[in-house]
């Protein structure tokens, strides 16, 4: 299994959809402002957060969260707000939100995504944590990110938030789409825990 290159992603980008909408180099600079980068890079592609919906974990002392019966009233929806640097979610100090990438993904039968955080959030406090896209796996991907600092930190909207690895293997036996996983075809929305 090997991670693929920038011409490898452009191509299954541009003749299979496999990420659209697409940016065929990184972007660090957006009408005259500093961003934070998204868009093709040597091995990978930085996706973008969506300015529509990013829902954060109440702090209810009382009370549980559990993936088998996920109560959506748990979470609050964010205010996006904006200044001369950008739009942006305020995330509370140990705060943990949802929120949904810009990008479609259409992964083939050969090629499984794996995430990991940008070095700009990292040194901010900030953990973006994505579980694997499967091959076969299409939609919108649900972002799951924490703030590990005691400060009140920024999640920029329409921006880079996580960089995603390609990772191309023998065509699998059983894709996710061909089994029918559950989280196939998601909605550019938060999607919630299923059992």
């Amino acid at each position: 299994m090997s991670v693929l290159c920038d011409k490898e992603i452009r191509l299954l980008a541009e003749e299979d959809e496999m990420i659209v909408p697409f940016q065929d180099r990184l972007v660090s600079k957006e009408d005259g402002r500093r961003i934070l980068s998204y868009g093709l890079s040597s091995y990978g592609y930085d996706i973008r957060l969506s300015a529509e919906q990013c829902l954060i974990f109440g702090r209810i002392s009382e009370g549980e969260c559990d993936p088998k019966d996920f109560k959506p009233e748990i979470l609050t929806k964010a205010q996006l707000m904006e200044d001369e640097k950008g739009k942006y979610f305020l995330l509370p100090p140990y705060g943990y939100c949802l929120g949904v990438a810009r990008e479609r993904l259409k992964l083939p039968r050969d090629v499984t995504v794996v995430a990991v955080g940008k070095s700009t959030y990292a040194r901010s406090g900030i953990l973006v944590n994505i579980t694997p896209a499967e091959s076969g796996w299409e939609g919108y991907l649900t972002l799951e990110i924490s703030n590990c600092t005691g400060l009140f930190n920024r999640i920029y909207a329409d921006e880079g938030v996580t960089q995603l690895l390609f990772y191309r293997g023998n065509p699998c036996e059983v894709s996710y789409q061909d089994r029918k996983g559950k989280y196939q075809n998601q909605a550019p929305e938060v999607v919630f825990s299923k059992v």
